[in-house]
């Protein structure tokens, strides 16, 4: 099958494997595989590794139809819509869903309710995560941006990777943060010998993360959180690193009986902010999502314990 797509401005100038890699969410050697077996064209003409791309020219791409995949098209309940327009929706995604299908998880995803509502999405990157320019965990709930347009999937990969979105979340952290405002300075990468798990680690990617306590309740933080860079797992993480294990959050060290006691089934992390630019007018799209029931649930009964 052929793909479509035109070169977004943040690739201009890029060598066409580096690119490609990025676009179509491949590795480097796979892009380059790509282009040499005559995958690819730019503007019509034959591509090669080397070239420059073009910022508007268009990306033909020819891909193999996906062996062993099946998109799985299922409706999920509790997905609401904070934002849509014909270049990207932006979604109140529920706990316990996915962005995407993946190793480790075969439950319902953001990509297959979009689906299944009909919505249709950009088909740049891999067929499981088409139109997938960010995450969030699948217990983390709050606001996900998806495009649905070309050029809303390059420019907004491009805004993600330079870090240039406002990411805001709310977590109840144990404890009390001290100081109350404060910055996590701290490399993340796999956890040695645990392929699904994340930590602090010598020689991980840089990973900043900012807090600012709201309020203290019985035995734990509310806090505002906003993300400098965007690592797996890595508000987790960092709280874990410092003592302060998010509520529910028991693969990452939080108390069970106490999960168990405020009902909670997941880690108390809300993605409750998302601003950024948009890829066609350039203007401003914030959006913000309510807390969800389990969370304030959880909330309320440290406040009044």
């Amino acid at each position: 099958m052929s793909r479509f797509l035109p070169v977004p401005e943040g690739l201009a100038g890029t060598r066409a494997d580096v690119g490609l890699s990025r676009l179509l969410g491949l590795t480097r050697s796979k892009a380059g595989e790509l282009i040499a077996n005559g995958g690819a064209t730019l503007g019509g003409n034959p591509l090669k590794k080397s070239d420059e791309l073009v910022a508007g020219a268009i990306l033909e791409i020819g891909l193999p139809e996906p062996i062993g995949y099946v998109p799985e098209i299922t409706p999920v309940e509790g997905l609401g819509i904070l934002f849509e327009d014909a270049d990207v929706i932006v979604v109140d995604k529920p706990a316990g869903v996915a962005a995407h299908t993946g190793p480790g998880w075969d439950g319902p995803t953001v990509v297959g309710a979009l689906r299944a509502a009909g919505v249709r999405v950009s088909t740049s990157g891999p067929v499981e995560r088409e139109g997938i320019v960010h995450r969030l965990d699948a217990g983390t709930s709050g606001a996900m941006v998806v495009a649905k347009s070309e050029l809303a999937y390059g420019k907004l990969k491009n805004e993600f990777r330079y870090h240039r979105v406002e990411k805001i979340y709310l977590a109840l952290a144990a404890g009390e943060l001290k100081p109350p405002l404060g910055t996590i300075d701290a490399p993340i990468g796999r956890a040695p010998g645990r392929e699904f798990k994340m930590a602090v680690v010598s020689g991980g990617k840089p990973a900043v993360t900012h807090y600012d306590t709201i309020e203290n309740v019985k035995g734990a933080t509310l806090a505002r959180i906003q993300l400098e860079t965007g690592r797996t797992h890595q508000i987790r993480v960092h709280f874990s690193a410092i003592g302060h294990a998010l509520l529910g959050d028991t693969e990452y060290g939080a108390n069970a009986k106490l999960a168990a006691k405020l009902g909670l089934n997941r880690q108390w992390l809300h993605a409750s902010r998302l601003a950024f630019k948009h890829p066609r007018t350039g203007l401003e799209v914030a959006v913000e999502s309510p807390l969800p029931p389990d969370l304030a649930s959880a909330l309320d009964s440290l406040r009044h314990a």
